[in-house]
This record gives structure tokens, sequence and C-alpha cells, in this order.
């Protein structure tokens, strides 16, 4: 063997190694790639069975949501409707109760009128012994009773005579203080004057009926009244405090709630 012969014998062996290093080298590079294909296509099927699972259930979701939509809506209808029939009923309540006050009002009026019992009894005759029947003549002039009057005063306040309504107001109180119309007469009495401008003189009327008729339904209304007039003539303290007894004396009364939201705004 030459020595060319000798250096070849090496250099092919290495050759040949190092084909077969990259025949095998490729072989395992190929199966790992099978295995990864195998790996992704199963992990793909996973992913796919899952994302089929998700999107079952968010339409199952959805349906469900649709469908709840739908009884709410209904359901916000029926109640819509239902409270609307409510709010008919309560205005022709509402209504019936004022018809019906105003009826029983000129009924009392009319039964006064006819029977004569808001008649003021007559003065006695003078130098007769105590006793002694009054003379008859002195009824000519009969003063109508506290339902009369107080229909009458209210009529005069609807048509805007506000002189004429507060004149009677005030003869029914001086004459029937006691009457189960005179704290709603006093209580006009301030509202002819605040009708007027003239709140000073209409503070004073709602401070009478508070005072004078304190178990009235017009007590709260009028000390709401005069707490307002306060507040807005710049006396907040005197507002303050008329509001606070409002709560405190008549907690259950409409003015109440309203006085509550005055007081939160009140600085």
């Amino acid at each position: 063997m030459t020595l060319r012969q000798l250096v070849l014998v090496p250099v092919v062996a290495l050759t040949t190694g190092a084909c077969f290093a990259t025949r095998t080298d490729v072989q395992v590079l190929q199966h790992d790639l099978e295995v990864m294909r195998a790996e992704s296509a199963s992990s793909d099927s996973a992913l796919r069975a899952q994302m089929s699972r998700l999107s079952d259930a968010l339409a199952s979701v959805s349906d469900s949501l649709r469908a709840a939509s739908g009884r709410l809506g209904r359901f916000q209808g029926d109640v819509q409707g239902s409270l609307y029939a409510l709010q008919q009923q309560l205005i022709q309540v509402q209504e019936l109760t004022g018809q019906s006050q105003r009826r029983i009002q000129q009924l009392r009026a009319d039964l006064e009128q006819r029977s004569g019992a808001g008649t003021l009894p007559a003065p006695a005759t003078p130098g007769a012994p105590a006793g002694a029947p009054a003379d008859p003549s002195a009824g000519a002039g009969a003063t109508p009773g506290p339902n009369q009057l107080y229909q009458l005063s209210l009529d005069q306040l609807r048509r805007g005579s506000n002189g004429a309504a507060r004149a009677g107001f005030e003869e029914l109180v001086r004459l029937y203080p006691t009457a189960d119309v005179a704290a709603d007469a006093q209580f006009y009495i301030g509202e002819t004057y605040a009708a007027e401008g003239n709140m000073s003189a209409a503070d004073s009327a709602y401070a009478v009926v508070v005072r004078t008729y304190p178990q009235s339904s017009r007590a709260p209304t009028a000390l709401y009244k005069n707490a307002l007039s306060m507040r807005k003539a710049g006396r907040t303290r005197e507002a303050r405090e008329a509001l606070e007894t409002l709560v405190r004396n008549y907690p259950r009364s409409d003015e109440a709630e309203l006085a509550r939201e005055q007081l939160r705004t009140l600085r």
C-alpha cells in the first residue's frame, strides 16, 4: 500500500462515519417531528373538542339569558301595567274622596240652613228675669252655622275673592271656635293672606293653626308652610327648628317626609 492510499483510508472512514451520523440524526429528527405532529394533532383535537363544549355552553347560556330577558321584559311590562292601573285607581279614589268631602260639606251646610241648627241663641229681652224666654223677634238676623259659613267662604276663595273669604273664615272661627271646620277655616285665613303676598300675616295665621288646633290635619301643613316661609326669608335657624318640630310631632304625615328632605339640604 502506497503512502497516498494510507492517507486516504482515514479520510474515507471519516466521511463515511459523518454520512452515517447525519442519516441517523435525520431519522431521529423525523421521528421527533412525527411525534410532535401526532401530539399536536391530539392537542388540536382536544382543543377543538374543548372549544366545541365551550361554544355549546355559551350558546346554552345565551339562550338562558334571552329567555330570562324575555321573562324580565314581560314582568316589567306587567309591573308597569299594574302600577298604571293602581295610579289610575288612586286618582279615582282621590277624586271620589274630594268630591265626597265637598258633597258632605254642602250637605252639612244645607242641613244647617234648613234646620237652623247653626243659629246662635238670641239674646234675652232686656229687663226680663233670668231664665225667661228670649225675645222671638231677636232671631230675625239668624247667623249661618259653621258649615254654612265655611262653604260660603270657600266659594268666595275659589272665585278669587280673598278679602270676602277671609272675612267669612274669621267670622266662623270667632263664632264657632270648636267646630270641626274651625281648623280648616283658620288655615284658609293664612292662605288668603299668602295669595295677597302678605306672608307676615299668613305666617301668623298658620302659627295659630298649630297652636290652637295641634291635633287637626291642617297643623302639619301649616307648620310646613311656616317653615318654608322662614327659610325663604333667610331665617334658617327658625326654619330648621320648625321642620324638626314637624318631624317630631307629626312623624307619619306627608309633610314630615317633605320636612326631612328640607333638613337634608338646609345649611
